[in-house]
């Protein structure tokens, strides 16, 4: 099990980290810090770039915070698993949930895409972005997980590495046990793309298109009907559990 201080605040600061190298704060870092942490200078938060680890740093500042000062490092940077989140999007409040819990997850990818019956055309990319900001800073979380840009179901497809292991998350497939599907021979040395579709499920011509793929597992999420969001954190679980890095820690 990690060491993790999950009292000391967390704070992501895009700028490279080493010992008694100074960053100067955003205002809106400043704020959260004096305003709504009420931290002065002089006291520690912890830092992470996804890049360099995570380091402790000293606040600076006369006034109110205004500058970091690196400390010492406190946790080596870490790798995610080779998963890609692949959904159609939803409204914002559930989309914001969705992306802190894929986060959380550890997902390393956020793929939108675009169905026949996806209900939201249109994709804040930087609000998610800032999401997995949030619930990295939130969750010890060292790597950011990258955010693509909205993309047509038929173009990720088209476009993806037939060599990685699709897991289709189909709610018209036939029940049975999805952890016993996930290990049943299947290999994912070059990564996993979990797809899950819209609330009102896949039309009948991308079904089949997906079930043309190669290396394509159709996967039912039990007996009854899950929203989007919550299919998400279900099936992202499941493929941790049986492929992912719940297993152990990945090496290299």
């Amino acid at each position: 099990m990690p060491e993790f201080d999950f009292r000391a605040p967390r704070l992501f600061v895009d700028a490279p980290l080493r010992e008694g190298e100074r960053i100067a704060l955003e205002r809106n870092q400043s704020n959260y810090l004096g305003n709504v942490l009420r931290l002065s200078a002089g006291e520690t938060i912890l830092v992470f770039n996804g890049r360099d680890g995570e380091w402790q740093a000293a606040i600076e500042g006369r006034k109110r915070p205004d500058g970091l000062s690196i400390v010492a490092q406190t946790r080596p940077q870490d790798r995610l698993p080779d998963i890609a989140y692949v959904f159609a999007p939803l409204k914002h409040a559930r989309l914001d949930y969705m992306v802190q819990k894929a986060v959380e997850m550890g997902a390393s990818v956020l793929q939108p895409v675009l169905t026949r019956h996806t209900q939201v055309s249109r994709v804040n990319v930087e609000r998610m972005r800032a999401n997995v900001i949030e619930a990295a800073e939130q969750c010890g979380i060292l790597s950011l997980a990258e955010v693509a840009e909205p993309v047509a179901l038929d173009r990720f497809l088209d476009k993806r590495a037939t060599s990685r292991l699709l897991v289709f998350c189909d709610e018209a497939a036939d029940i049975g046990n999805p952890i016993e599907a996930l290990q049943r021979g299947l290999t994912a040395a070059d990564g996993i793309d979990v797809l899950i579709g819209p609330e009102g499920g896949f039309a009948e011509e991308e079904r089949a298109l997906l079930l043309r793929q190669p290396k394509t597992l159709r996967l039912s999420l039990g007996p009854r009907i899950l929203r989007a969001d919550t299919a998400g954190v279900a099936a992202l679980a499941l493929v941790q559990a049986a492929l992912g890095d719940w297993q152990g820690p990945l090496k290299g």
